[in-house]
């Protein structure tokens, strides 16, 4: 089962150019969260700090009883070790093969026999779809499956924490609904801790537990998924509607001055827009199901005085649907594809595309 990640006070900055300050959070342990946010706000470096590989000025990243940022290196070496790590464009090793690329980690930090490698690397390939490339490069593989194969890379030291970097980086819309269906299988079979860093709204609406958003060197806000859903926070509301008018510009933020320009050209922002929900993912038949849905379903419910309204309701609407469902929600067909006897719910920019 995948370990808790608590964040707090977290700051960093590159000589003058502050890149986030006071983040704080929690990834809960064996669930799926998403972090959004527009380029150039620090995602990856985020990413990076939790793992140690950037050291922050400020705060600490807690696992397992190790801080990530002010521990020992050698403490913070062994937990190192807790992590799998997907890169945004799958970091292989271009003179090796598949099978030599996903062995390397367990080469280098393992004394297993190469049968025994053998046997895991294969077993990873098999989970990611990729049984049957061991002997390919990466240059001669599609961009999906250099992807698969960097997640494959991940999960080969038996990972309780994987941090995924955009995910979706260069890939088309059926690639990332496969790569989507696949994050939620993963989590069903292992349970770890998962989080996915993606500026992706369809990633966004149906894989995560969780959903949290940096903007203006700041956590705008994290929790479950449908607070971040339903929220009205200009920022927020702007980044999930894909709209020109609010407060991200073309360089991450705009001036006073550009918003002024902006409404002075009658370039607003409407009033907010109701939003409902699409259902999560569910793993595919012949998957476990996701401990993670059980613990987070206690979880919220104890937050649910807490939370907004509308995201209350939605917290309520979805347990309504799951409840009674061994796979997830209620009428689903595998995969997590609504029946017609079940609400199909749709972010605003979905129900533009599909109607009539």
């Amino acid at each position: 089962m995948g370990v808790e990640v608590v964040v707090q006070g977290l700051t960093k900055s590159f000589g003058k150019q502050n890149i986030w300050q006071d983040v704080t959070l929690t990834l809960p342990h064996g669930e799926v969260s998403v972090m959004l946010g527009p380029s150039g706000t620090g995602k990856t470096v985020f990413l990076k700090s939790l793992v140690g590989l950037i050291r922050p000025e400020q705060g600490q990243v807690l696992i397992d009883g190790v801080d990530m940022v002010n521990s020992p290196e050698r403490d913070v070496y062994e937990a190192r070790k807790l992590f799998g790590l997907m890169f945004q464009d799958g970091a292989l090793f271009g003179s090796l093969s598949l099978f030599d690329n996903i062995a390397f980690p367990l080469r280098e930090h393992t004394r297993k026999k190469e049968s025994e490698i053998r046997r895991i690397v294969m077993e990873r390939m098999d989970m990611v779809g990729l049984a049957g490339s061991e002997q390919k490069l990466p240059g001669e593989i599609s961009g999906g499956m250099r992807k698969r194969a960097g997640l494959a890379r991940a999960l080969v030291l038996d990972p309780q924490i994987i941090l995924i970097d955009e995910p979706d980086s260069g890939l088309d819309p059926v690639r990332t609904s496969y790569i989507s269906q696949l994050f939620i299988d993963l989590n069903a079979q292992i349970d770890a801790t998962m989080l996915i860093v993606t500026h992706n709204l369809d990633i966004a609406a149906t894989v995560p537990d969780n959903m949290g958003m940096l903007f203006r060197r700041n956590l705008v806000m994290f929790g479950p998924r449908e607070v971040l859903l339903t929220s009205e926070e200009p920022v927020v509301e702007q980044f999930l509607n894909g709209r020109r008018a609010g407060p991200i510009g073309m360089s991450e933020e705009k001036d006073q001055a550009t918003l002024a320009l902006e409404a002075s050209h009658g370039i607003v922002a409407g009033p907010p827009t109701e939003r409902v929900i699409v259902p999560q993912l569910e793993p595919t038949p012949g998957m476990p199901p996701r401990q993670a849905v059980h613990r987070r379903r206690a979880r919220v419910t104890s937050m649910l005085h807490e939370m907004p309204p509308a995201a209350r309701r939605a917290v309520e609407a979805s347990m309504r649907e799951t409840t009674g469902s061994p796979g997830g929600a209620r009428g689903a067909r595998p995969g997590g594809t609504a029946t017609p006897e079940a609400p199909t719910l749709l972010l605003p920019q979905q129900a533009r595309r599909e109607r009539p």
